[in-house]
């Protein structure tokens, strides 16, 4: 049965499990290589969706089975690529404007999903993705490092997450969700461990901590996402997603020493307003139809 305040609740949680992964990782690629931190947090990643695939309903094979094995294999690739941009944005760019950044991301699938996907966006859409675009440049625009790498790479980091939910969307026309879950996490980790192993660098006993409980907060929130995406409907536990960028806001500026700037709050509310629109869009023409 669906229980939406259920899935509210757990998507509170999984942001704020997400934001905690988003703080240690921002210190431990401070401390070592990116690559190398991505690399060992796919290994778990990848463990815990072998686990889950095991324990459902015709095992790993089930699971792995795939008539699109390229683009499951893209996928893993992109997202494995996005993460290790993100992270490293996070270390150069702060917790805060990166995550005001990333929030744009739902607004790019939006535009992207008409000539991608032959998905109908109205003039409405637009005009709140225009809007979105807007608050993304209020938040690069004034201050410190106009424009700069730092600033460019979260909104690479933007684009290949949307790019990588647009092909999440394609792939699931021939795969199920347990499908493309465990392609991403197999095919992320095969991915890093090529890459990975010629970065590796030795860890000091208490960051061993902290990358375990990077690992565990990984799994925990995945696990908090499919619970919530199994218990409620997605439209309606979707807008809690944004609590993400609060809850690291808060961390950065706690843990981290960083500052939110006027054109950091504005232009992510006006992201956060225009995402939600879309959002109440998309499930209002999901109704009607």
């Amino acid at each position: 049965m669906t229980n939406n305040r259920l899935g509210i609740a757990l998507m509170v949680a999984t942001t704020f499990v997400f934001a905690m992964q988003d703080g240690i990782s921002r210190h431990l690629a401070g401390e070592y290589n990116v690559i190398m931190v991505v690399m060992v947090r796919y290994w778990f990643f990848a463990a815990f969706v072998m686990t889950v695939a095991g324990t459902r309903a015709g095992g790993i094979r089930k699971a792995a089975r795939t008539e699109q094995p390229f683009l499951q294999m893209g996928r893993g690739l992109l997202l494995a690529t996005e993460i290790c941009v993100m992270v490293l944005a996070f270390t150069l760019l702060g917790l805060v404007e990166s995550l005001a950044i990333f929030t744009v991301y739902p607004l790019i699938v939006a535009a992207l999903s008409g000539p991608i996907l032959g998905e109908k966006v109205g003039p409405y859409r637009w005009a709140a993705i225009g809007i979105g675009f807007m608050g993304v440049l209020v938040i690069l625009k004034p201050g410190f490092g106009v424009f700069s790498p730092y600033a460019l790479m979260a909104v690479c980091s933007a684009c290949l997450f949307a790019l990588y939910g647009l092909l999440t969307r394609y792939a699931a026309r021939k795969d199920t969700t347990e499908t493309s879950f465990f392609w991403t996490g197999t095919a992320g980790a095969v991915a890093m461990t090529i890459v990975g192993v010629w970065f590796w660098e030795d860890m000091t006993a208490p960051d061993w901590g902290w990358m375990a409980l990077l690992c565990m907060t990984g799994a925990l929130g995945h696990y908090l996402l499919i619970r919530c995406y199994e218990v409620a409907e997605a439209s309606a536990v979707q807008p809690f997603a944004y609590l993400q960028l609060v809850f690291g806001a808060a961390i950065g500026v706690s843990v981290f020493g960083e500052i939110i700037r006027w054109n950091v709050a504005a232009g992510a509310a006006l992201v956060v307003a225009a995402g939600l629109f879309t959002l109440w869009r998309e499930r209002r023409a999901s109704t009607e139809a």
